[in-house]
């Protein structure tokens, strides 16, 4: 889960644990310093930098989807990758990759998932929109669209589900069935309905005519290194855009789903 209190993977840039001379010379046309753009080279997308204690200059950036920090010494020479500890434990890194990368990622990712192909599930005119990845054949987003149900019910939520065939043979052809369907909500609803037994059935007119587009939201899943679904998108009370993984606790719904659940 992207969320405030995330920490920065250490795992993505081990490599990145190296000195300038197993890296080549800076150019004219390269403006960082070599430890830091053999990152770059590698596949960091660097989003800023910052001041850090100790003379370390701070960057954060993100790797195939995923935020990273690292901090380039004094002498230039050496980049250290991972979070910054103080004295009392406390984490000085999550703040500024929240800042940096998390913040301008989940609002870019919220727009794009405007612009993907979703099935409203719920009141179009509902105060809150929630976007979240679904496979028909996921039980994980079933029971996400089961603790949604008295939000959706009462009218607050519209849940908008981005398609995708991601879990098992029949999820894409399935996905496909629902978006093609005459009435995308109701073939939904449907699948839903009778999950237990096996969910919608394919028609194969609707999977030719609509597995460009379910392979559209595959694709735009992968590129927000997302890879588990339900995978869910909303507003907090800030209005700024958070992203859960996988299926909420209980308690976690009322701040997903804008409100206390309904009575």
């Amino acid at each position: 889960m992207l969320s405030r209190r995330r920490s920065v993977p250490l795992s993505l840039l081990l490599v990145a644990g190296l000195s300038s001379p197993a890296f080549s010379s800076p150019t004219q046309a390269d403006p960082h310093p070599a430890a830091v753009q053999r990152l770059l080279d590698r596949g960091v997308d660097l989003a800023g930098t910052f001041e850090a204690p100790g003379g370390l200059t701070g960057y954060a950036g993100s790797m195939q989807g995923q935020p990273v920090a690292f901090y380039l010494t004094p002498d230039g020479d050496h980049v250290i990758v991972g979070p910054m500890l103080d004295a009392d434990g406390n984490n000085l890194t999550d703040d500024k990759v929240q800042q940096l990368v998390i913040e301008p990622m989940n609002q870019n990712a919220w727009s794009r998932l405007a612009d993907s192909h979703w099935v409203g599930d719920g009141d179009p005119d509902a105060e809150t929109v929630v976007y979240t990845f679904t496979d028909p054949n996921c039980p994980y987003c079933h029971r996400f669209r089961q603790a949604a149900q008295p939000w959706i019910d009462a009218g607050r939520v519209q849940l908008r589900h981005v398609m995708v065939g991601i879990i098992r043979p029949d999820s894409m052809p399935k996905a496909a069935t629902i978006l093609g369907a005459e009435s995308p909500d109701d073939a939904l609803m449907a699948n839903h309905q009778s999950y237990q037994e096996g969910g919608i059935e394919v028609d194969r007119e609707s999977v030719s005519a609509y597995r460009a587009k379910v392979t559209a939201n595959n694709e735009l899943m992968s590129s927000l290194g997302l890879s588990a679904t339900p995978s869910t998108y909303y507003l907090n009370a800030d209005g700024d855009v958070e992203m859960k993984r996988g299926l909420p606790r209980p308690e976690e719904m009322p701040a997903m789903m804008g409100s206390e659940r309904p009575q």
